[in-house]
This record gives C-alpha cells, structure tokens and sequence, in this order.
C-alpha cells in the first residue's frame, strides 16, 4: 500500500475510541516526507507545516512525529501546523500527538463555535470568529455584506495548531509577515497567538469602514428629496448583517481580556501587553458596531416618518382636488334634476352663468389650498 493509503487508513479512524486506536498504532504511524511543499502530512487539510527555532524557520525533514520529537528534544523551537476544515479522521492523529482534548477537538472540528478561550492543562484553545467584506455593484435588499469564517488555535510550549473554517482569513500573508519579524516569532507560541488576534481584528476594522460606506450611501438615499421612495429593505438587510459582524465581535472581549490580564503558563508578561493594544482595538471595533445599531435605527425612524409625511402630503392633495371636484358635480347635478319650474331654466345667459359660477368656485378654492399648502 502507498504512503498516501497508509496514512488515509491510520486517520480514518471514527470518532469513538479514536483516540485509543491511535495511540496504539502509533508506532506504525505513517512516514511522510515535510521538507516537500506540496505534499499534505495529514491529508489534504493540512496547509503548512513549519518549524520555528529562535524566530527562523528550520527545514525539517522526514516525519511529523520525528519533527515534534527533535524539537521537544532540542528545545527553544516549536512547530506551526495549519490546517483548513479537517474532519474527524484526519484530526484523530494530530489529536493524539500533541495530546488535544478531545472537548477542543470536536469544537475545532465541527466548528459553528462562538469566540472563546479555554484552557486544558497546558495547552490553551482559542477561537476567534473571522469576517470578510462582500463587494457589490450596489446595494439592495438581499445583498450579502459581511461573510464569516473561524479560527480555532492550540497553543503549547512547543507547537501551534490553526485550524480555519470558511473560504476567507488566509494565514499565509501572516505567517510572512512574522517571518520577516524574528525578533517577535521567537518569543514562542504566544506570539503566534497574538499576531492571529491582531489580525482578525484589524480585519473587523476594515470590515466596520466598508459597512460605514454602505450606512453613508443609505443615509444620503433616504434624506435626499425623495427620501421617501427609498427601500427599506435595505436598511433591514444592513441591520442583519451588522448583527452578524456584532455576533463575531463582541464575544471576544472576554478572551482578549483574560490573554491580556491573567496569569497563563504559554503565555508570557510581555506578550500579555500586545493582548492588551488588541483587546484597545476591539473595544473601539464595538463601539463602531454600537453606533452604527444607533444610527441604523434613527435612519430606519426617519424614513419611516418621510413616509407618513408622503402619505399625509398625498391625503391632503386627494382632498383638495376632491372638494375643487365637488363644486361642479353639485351644480351639474341640481340641474340634471329636470325640474320644470327651475331657476334661469329658460333664460338665456342661463348656461354661461352656470358655467362662470363653477369656474369662479373652482378657481378660489384652487388659490386657497395653494396658499394652505395642499396644493
């Protein structure tokens, strides 16, 4: 059997007694060359697999547990494993060898999490919701604004694990980026942990000044002069999404607040005071959200308003118009009466007459509701 066969059948263990059957098949665990870019060590969800030693990526050869194993002996280096949507059967092994809870192995699994930081003995798991801006020509009822995605993060002593859920949130730009940084990569896996926290906030900042152009072309459609034929399903859409950019951003205050402020063991003091510009950053991310509820709900109260205003503008030209109306069909429908004893009946400037009075009636009911403003 291949290489590829041996290691499908080692993850593809069920969920039940997974773990189990693992650890005793672990010394005939699979042998899969890292050094090769393109070939997956766990299947086709695993992104990348680096070793880190004093900020500097390392080339590692042979297998994933060798690589642990020499790290762990060597120390002062750890291991950044990124994964992307892994089921059950390709998560049992990794599970296994960095002993992951399996609490936090179904949460990262099956994902659809909230943020959250939990600990589990010496290994911290966090989950971090990620947001993306949706672009669009124009914006109307039914237009997808904000799209959602997860990070879910382990973090030891020696290792990182970033699993990643939905089609945005990429890591590669910022495993580059702390690469070109070795003074921060290596103070450890925290740091890690931290540049992933940055990142998803910086990313809801971005989202939030996309939002707000979207919030500022509303506003200016529905105060414009024909404010009141905007589509409020518009606003009703904005306020949905929003709801869903609030659902990923608030949680994680407490998270961030905990990385920054209580003493854990993977985390260092001074790695707790980048947490804390973090944790600054969400705070004003939410107070954004806050506003832009507010602002949402008064623009949606004055459309509202426009609108009865409209309504009352058009009752009051439907009433005009059916009084200026009324002074004719009166008139016409006295003499269609066909008395034969009737005033001006047989007189002949009858008609005329007739005619001038309603033209005179019509015309000073005209000029009144002009003046009134219902006209």
């Amino acid at each position: 059997m291949s290489m590829a066969g041996n290691l499908r059948k080692v993850t593809g263990l069920g969920r039940v007694g997974g773990l189990r059957k693992v650890a005793r098949l672990a010394r005939r665990r699979p042998r899969v060359d890292l050094s090769h870019p393109a070939r997956s060590p766990l299947g086709s969800s695993v992104v990348n697999c680096v070793t880190y030693r004093d900020g500097v990526r390392v080339p590692e050869a042979g297998d994933l547990v060798d690589v642990v194993q020499r790290v762990r002996k060597r120390g002062g280096g750890f291991v950044w494993l990124g994964l992307h949507e892994p089921t059950d059967q390709e998560f049992a092994g990794i599970a296994d060898l960095f002993a992951l809870h399996p609490l936090a192995v179904e949460d990262a699994v099956e994902a659809h999490q909230r943020p959250k930081l939990e600990r589990y003995d010496e290994t911290l798991f966090a989950v971090f919701k990620t947001v993306c801006y949706v672009e669009h020509e124009e914006l109307t009822a039914t237009s997808e604004v904000v799209n959602t995605g997860e990070i879910m993060v382990f973090v030891g002593q020696d290792f990182v694990i970033t699993v990643r859920h939905g089609r945005h949130g990429s890591l590669g730009p910022l495993r580059e980026e702390l690469e070109s940084s070795p003074e921060q990569l290596c103070k450890g896996p925290a740091a890690v942990l931290h540049a992933i926290a940055d990142h998803v906030v910086d990313d809801y900042l971005n989202v939030i000044d996309s939002v707000q152009e979207d919030i500022d072309e509303v506003e200016t459609d529905v105060f414009a002069e024909n404010g009141a034929r905007a589509d409020p399903g518009r606003i009703y859409q904005l306020k949905r999404e929003l709801l869903e950019l609030k659902r990923a951003v608030v949680p994680l205050s407490r998270p961030l607040e905990e990385l920054a402020s209580l003493p854990i063991r993977v985390v260092e003091p001074e790695i707790q005071a980048y947490f804390r510009d973090v944790s600054d950053h969400l705070l004003r991310a939410k107070e954004q959200i806050s506003a832009f509820d507010e602002l949402l709900n008064s623009i949606l109260q004055a459309h509202l308003a426009q609108v009865t205003v409209s309504q009352n503008e058009d009752m009051r030209k439907i009433t005009a118009w059916a009084a200026i109306i009324a002074v004719p069909t009166m008139v016409c429908g006295v003499y269609g009466m066909n008395f034969e004893h009737m005033p001006e009946l047989r007189w002949t400037f009858g008609y005329p007459l007739v005619l001038g009075v309603i033209s005179v009636a019509c015309v000073v009911l005209y000029r009144g509701f002009r003046r009134s403003g219902w006209l």
